[in-house]
Parts: structure tokens; C-alpha cells; sequence
């Protein structure tokens, strides 16, 4: 098959590496995001260019001369790995066989741009990926495939991501064409009962309650792990939480109960969050025993404040 690549950064490159690599359909053009000023040049861009494809940036897909451009590859699919431009109908019909686009949850679940944050946060045990036939809606549609995996009840963004999510969802592809060369690709009806939209998840969303149940906590930090980063404050000055764990305790929420080289346990309700990792606002990441030195924060100071 004659394939056009769009996406961006890692995912987008590793997808491109991977159909390259195994050779057997023919990827006719790459499409990515236009460049931006002071930015380094997407991954996948590098690839292409070092691999010798047409790369295309077109801002939109509203103008007749880049959807001619894009027919004029006359491709039969096109695949769309991690994107953010609306494409719209007429460009996603233009290849043969239309197109198909990743997403990393089971959709119609967690629905928009943070849904392999906001499964942990809202303490789920289980995430996955989509393969779907895009629409106008935001990541609404028919699914290809699906793959499910489990959310482990100290995953972080990164292990839930990049550990399972990220190296399956690559190899996929593969899938992919071989589900559109048979000639019948299934389609994944969802229920829309079922379906979740969460707005892109951000410092707004992430700042710690302390007087919250310990899980909820726990959660938000792991879910938030690296970015946007969990945050709190001590004496009005912020401070992002990364690295933790769930321990033991009572008292009152938001106290510090325990300094050790381990780490500052603070109290929530039902038990405390041990944190381990820390970013002074302007700072580098450091033990948070050495952040507790610096700031000299002592057993029974108020976070939150």
C-alpha cells in the first residue's frame, strides 16, 4: 500500500521508523507540524528528510492547493499518529482508503489531549490505546483496534505511557496495515453511554488538596508525574511533588508529620503521602530530604499555605 505519515515528535517518528523499516508498503509523504521559531526541528521531520520523503507542514488543510497536494500522492491510506491539527474531512477522505488515527485510551473513553493523564488521577485500573476512523468530533468515531492494559497502583504517566502504551502501540501499525490490506478492516462501534471528554490537563488542575482522602492524593501526584507536575505550596512559595509513595498515619491534613532521609511525609485523610522528589519553583528536581533542609522545613509546618 501507498501510505502518507502525519504525526510529530517520538510516537510519530517511531510509527514512521517502523513502517520504513519493515518495507513492506511504500510511505509516499510525511506530514507534520509547521516549524517554530526557536524550536528544535520534530523528530519525524528529521527522519523523513534523512530518509529522502516528501515532508509537507501546511498549516491548515482548508486550502485548495495543499488538499491537491495531498491527492496528488495518491495514496490509499493515511495514518495519523499523535495529532493535534483538525484534518478535515476532505483531506482525511483524499487517500483510497481514508485514513485511521491513534489515540492512547479505550476509547470512547478520555476523549481529548491529557487521556493518559486523567485515567490515573481518576484512579482507574486499567487504560489502553485506540486505532479509530476519525470524524469531525474529537476523537469520536468507529475504532479499528483496540489494546488494554493495567493501570499498576503506583504507575506515573510514565510507566503507564511510555513503559506499556508507547512500545505496543508502535508496533501496531503493523496491524494496522495488514487489518486495510485484507480488504475488510472491522469496525469498533462505541457506546456513547460510556463516552468521557476531559479538557487538557494542567497546573489548574493539579494543584494538591491535602484535606482530600489519601488515594485522591496519591493519585493526582502519579497521574501528573512528570508533567504538568502536582504542585503545592510552603509559605506561598511553590514547590511541584513528583516521586512519592502511600504510608501509614494519622493527624491533620497537610502537616508535615515526619522528616527523614527518605523523603516528608505529609498527612492526608486515612494516611500520608511520603514525598520522594521535589522542584523548587526555579529549581532543579532533588531529594525532597535536601529540599526540606534548604527550605528548613520542620515537622509540624503547614503545606498548602
Amino acid at each position: 500500500m501507498r501510505l502518507i505519515v502525519m504525526g510529530q515528535q517520538a510516537f510519530g517518528k517511531d510509527v514512521l521508523a517502523r513502517l520504513l523499516d519493515t518495507g513492506t508498503d511504500e510511505v509516499v509523504a510525511v506530514y507534520c507540524e509547521p516549524d517554530r521559531d526557536g524550536k528544535p526541528v520534530d523528530p519525524i521531520k528529521e527522519l523523513a528528510l534523512e530518509k529522502g520523503l516528501p515532508v509537507h507542514q501546511p498549516a491548515n488543510f482548508d486550502d485548495p492547493e495543499t488538499l491537491a497536494v495531498l491527492a496528488g500522492h495518491k495514496a490509499d491510506l493515511m495514518i495519523m499518529a499523535f495529532v493535534n491539527i483538525f484534518v478535515p474531512e476532505a483531506a482525511r477522505d483524499t487517500p483510497a482508503m481514508g485514513s485511521i488515527c491513534f489515540h492512547p485510551s479505550l476509547l470512547p473513553l478520555h476523549r481529548g489531549p491529557s487521556a493518559v493523564n486523567w485515567p490515573i488521577i481518576m484512579g482507574a485500573t486499567k487504560s489502553g490505546y485506540s486505532w479509530f476512523y476519525p470524524s469531525d468530533g474529537l476523537d469520536e468515531g468507529d475504532s479499528l483496534l483496540q489494546w488494554e492494559c493495567e493501570i499498576g497502583p503506583d504507575d506515573t504517566v510514565i510507566d503507564l505511557y511510555f513503559k506499556k502504551i508507547y512500545p505496543h502501540a508502535v508496533d501496531s501499525v503493523l496491524t494496522v496495515c495488514d487489518l486495510y490490506r485484507s480488504g475488510n478492516p472491522p469496525r469498533i462501534v462505541p457506546d456513547e453511554a460510556l463516552a468521557t471528554y476531559e479538557r487538557r490537563c494542567n497546573r489548574n488542575h493539579s494543584r494538591i488538596e491535602w484535606h482530600r482522602p489519601v488515594k485522591q492524593v496519591y493519585d493526582l501526584i502519579r497521574g501528573t508525574n512528570p508533567a504538568p507536575g502536582a504542585w503545592t505550596t510552603l509559605d506561598g512559595a511553590e514547590v511541584d511533588i513528583f516521586d512519592c509513595a502511600l504510608v501509614a498515619g494519622d493527624g491533620i491534613s497537610g502537616r508535615v508529620r515526619e522528616i527523614t532521609n527518605d523523603g516528608v511525609a505529609v498527612q492526608c485523610v486515612g494516611g500520608r503521602i511520603l514525598i520522594k522528589r521535589v522542584r523548587p519553583k526555579g529549581g532543579a528536581k532533588m531529594p525532597a530530604a535536601d529540599w526540606a533542609g534548604a527550605a528548613g522545613l520542620a515537622t509540624g509546618a503547614t503545606l498548602g499555605t
